[in-house]
C-alpha cells in the first residue's frame, strides 16, 4: 500500500483541517517504500525510531511528532540525530496531535474513558476536548486512584479536595491541566489529565475540585493504538505498538 493511501485514510478519519494546532498534522517526513508494516507509538523519540527500524517498519505513526511551534528549526544535535535516523531508515513519519486527542471514538480521550469504563455523557471546551461522565453512584477518590493505577500502570498524583465523593468526573489527556477550570464550569467535581503544574493545586483547591495527574505519556498511549488498528483493518497491513516508557 502507498503512503499516500494511508495518509488519505488518516486525513479523512481525523480531519486535521478543523484544528489550529501547535504542529503540522499528517505526513511529517516522507519515506521511500510502500507500507506493509506500521509501528505506532506516543512520541517520535530517537529510541522509538530505532525500535521501529529494528521491527522492520515501513511507517511510524505517533501522537507527538516534530516541528512544534516556536522550536528552533535548525538541524543540529538531538534534532539532527532524529531526522538522520528516520531518513536513513526509509520510514514514513505520520503524526497527529489535537485531531487524535479529539476523535470521538479513536481519540486519546475516548480511549482513556473506555479503558476506565467511563462512558462519555458530554463534552466541552475547545474542539470538545474535555469529556465528562456522571456516576450513577458517587465514587471515592481512593476508588478512582486505584482504577487509574490499575489501567495505566502508575499511581496518579492527587491534589485539591482529596476527601470528597466524586459525582461527575471530567478528563482530557496529556498537558491539559489548565482545563480544570472549564471542567468545573461543566459541573465536574473531579478532573483527570496527564501533567500537573504548580498552579494546578491552587486551582483545584479554590474550585472545589479533585485533580488526578495521571501521566502525560500514560494517558496518551491508547488513541494511537486504536487509530493504527482501525487503519490496518481498513487498508490491510500489519501494525504493532512499541512503547518508549516515560513516567511523566
Amino acid at each position: 500500500m502507498s503512503a499516500k493511501a494511508l495518509g488519505d485514510w488518516l486525513e479523512a478519519t481525523l480531519q486535521p483541517g478543523r484544528f489550529n494546532d501547535y504542529c503540522p498534522n499528517g505526513l511529517q517526513a516522507e519515506g521511500n517504500r510502500p507500507v506493509r508494516r506500521l509501528v505506532c507509538g506516543v512520541t517520535a523519540s530517537l529510541a522509538l525510531l530505532k525500535s521501529a527500524q529494528a521491527a522492520r517498519a515501513d511507517a511510524l505513526l505517533v501522537h507527538h511528532g516534530w516541528f512544534w511551534r516556536g522550536e528552533d528549526p535548525r538541524l543540529t544535535g538531538i534534532r539532527l540525530a532524529r531526522v538522520r535516523a528516520l531518513l536513513e531508515s526509509g520510514m514514513h513519519l505520520f503524526a497527529y496531535h489535537l485531531p487524535l486527542d479529539a476523535h470521538p471514538a479513536l481519540g486519546n480521550n475516548a480511549q482513556l474513558g473506555q479503558q476506565l469504563g467511563w462512558s462519555t455523557d458530554g463534552r466541552c471546551g475547545q474542539y470538545d476536548l474535555i469529556s465528562w461522565h456522571a456516576f450513577a453512584k458517587p465514587q471515592s477518590v481512593a476508588t478512582i486512584t486505584a482504577a487509574l493505577k490499575r489501567r495505566l500502570g502508575q499511581a496518579p498524583l492527587v491534589v485539591g479536595h482529596t476527601g470528597q465523593p466524586i459525582q461527575r468526573i471530567a478528563w482530557c489527556t496529556g498537558g491539559a491541566q489548565d482545563m480544570i477550570v472549564e471542567a468545573a464550569q461543566a459541573g465536574a467535581n473531579a478532573f483527570v489529565s496527564g501533567e500537573i503544574s504548580e498552579r494546578t493545586t491552587h486551582l483545584a483547591r479554590e474550585l472545589g475540585m479533585t485533580y488526578f495527574a495521571a501521566g502525560h505519556h500514560a494517558t496518551e498511549r491508547f488513541g494511537v493504538q486504536a487509530l493504527a488498528r482501525a487503519a490496518a483493518d481498513a487498508l490491510g497491513f500489519e501494525q504493532m505498538f512499541i512503547d518508549d516508557p516515560n513516567p511523566v
